[in-house]
């Protein structure tokens, strides 16, 4: 795995090299000390993880991934103890508490092979497809797999986010989104709304002709009459 290191101390960055010298697979093609550094190295390079310190100058670790359109997978790495744990004990994020202990990066590292498709897999489109986004709402925060996403929602130019029994806003427009999503997945129902086809429960023909989609575990989503006749080629109805 190919890594970048963001955290604003020099010995902090080398401590995490020499714990690393133990995990072969992963190789540490960058550092940064300020998150402007770790904002430009991850525009020009394809890295699959990246190991985050929460504050740094030019803002904290949660401002650096707002900014990505691509997010890598993340390890945080803080010297605060309850305010992390309080963030992401709930969350898709891990985190290594300073000083780092072996032990817990090994088990994170390994948690990372078990659950990680890289986010930076080429795909033949121009633009890559979205694998994971980051999410904030208020103090917590979520690294999304795209997959367990339901369905996104239009609220003017930003989008609500159906996924677990969460539903945050991002600051992305619904049609920015629709142009890095796997078409064979996610389906535009109409105007405001773009479904996970894979999280359709059932799907019943509503009074004008369209169709009214349930999603497992909520909501239920009206189709257009246009769209109708799409949607059932794509679920073969």
């Amino acid at each position: 795995m190919k890594a970048l290191v963001a955290d604003d101390e020099r010995l902090a960055r080398q401590e995490l090299r020499r714990l690393l010298l133990d995990h072969a697979d992963v190789t540490i093609a960058g550092e940064a000390g300020t998150i402007e550094e770790a904002a430009v190295m991850l525009g020009q390079q394809d890295f699959e993880l990246l190991f985050l310190d929460i504050q740094m100058p030019g803002g904290s670790g949660f401002d650096l991934l707002e900014r990505l359109e691509r997010v890598p997978q993340v390890i945080f790495t803080t010297a605060f103890d309850q305010y992390a744990i309080r963030a992401f004990e709930v969350n898709a994020l891990d985190y290594l508490l300073k000083p780092i202990a072996p032990e817990r990066l090994a088990a994170a590292l390994e948690r990372v092979r078990r659950t990680s498709v890289s986010a930076w897999t080429p795909a033949p489109a121009p633009r890559p497809l979205l694998e994971r986004v980051f999410v904030r709402d208020g103090s917590r925060n979520w690294i999304v797999q795209v997959a367990d996403i339901r369905l996104l929602e239009a609220e003017g130019n930003y989008a609500r986010v159906y996924f677990g029994d969460h539903r945050p806003l991002i600051q992305r427009s619904l049609q920015s989104l629709e142009a890095r999503l796997d078409p064979a997945n996610f389906f535009r129902a109409s105007r405001s709304h773009i479904i996970n086809l894979r999280w359709v429960a059932q799907v019943e023909t509503a009074v004008d002709g369209g169709l009214v989609v349930a999603l497992r575990n909520g909501p239920q989503v009206s189709v257009s009459r246009r769209q109708a006749r799409r949607l059932r080629e794509e679920l073969s109805l």
